[in-house]
């Protein structure tokens, strides 16, 4: 299928098959996909936490607001965070980058406000959410993005520090009697006129 029927075919899953497991060699692909998720200059300032334990997913879910039935149903939860203590990202940045990205990261980190920054690093890890969720219907996968949770509630729960989450995404198979199935809710999007200019 290419990627227009793809797109075509996706939604946002609002309830999900519990009983459906992703084969686990999916779940790699998902991760690898992940990996290779562009940026700008290739800064890379993120983490994708992979939830499969039924219990760290129930703990997560219950402060996920509005989200926590569809990801105690969905067999797999992907965090998505940012770089948040810049000094630790430094070590990454020194450790793992070549020169040439270094050199722009911290003539980028010279020039602006801290908080500036912090915004630059957190608009990368959107772009993955957007590959993330492309990458789950080209595997056959139903999928949720979910701003809806308690960014500092899921830092405690995951142990960490050096990383912040910005969104999660529940991924598994959606539910047959889902009501928002493109066979049952078709995809709602304006007109391409109205969105598209072509000069």
């Amino acid at each position: 299928m290419n990627i227009l029927e793809l797109i075509k075919k996706r939604y946002t899953a609002k309830k999900y098959n519990a009983d459906k497991a992703i084969p686990q060699e999916k779940i790699e692909d998902l991760k690898e996909v992940l990996r290779l998720t562009p940026s700008s200059i290739n800064i890379q300032p993120w983490k994708f936490t992979f939830v499969q334990n039924p219990e760290i997913k129930a703990k997560l879910a219950s402060v996920s607001m509005h989200n926590e039935e569809k990801i105690n149903q969905a067999q797999l939860l992907v965090v998505f965070s940012v770089a948040d203590d810049l000094n630790a990202f430094q070590k990454v940045v020194d450790n793992e980058l070549p020169q040439a990205r270094r050199d722009w990261y911290n003539q980028m980190k010279a020039s602006m406000p801290e908080a500036d920054l912090k915004i630059w690093l957190s608009k990368q890890v959107y772009i993955a959410l957007g590959v993330g969720l492309t990458a789950s219907i080209s595997l056959g996968l139903d999928s949720t993005a979910m701003e809806g949770i308690e960014s500092d509630k899921y830092m405690d729960i995951l142990n960490m520090t050096a990383y912040k989450p910005l969104f999660a995404m529940a991924v598994g198979y959606g539910s047959e009697d889902d009501f928002n199935r493109i066979e049952v809710t078709p995809k709602s999007r304006r007109l391409q006129e109205s969105v598209i200019e072509t000069i």
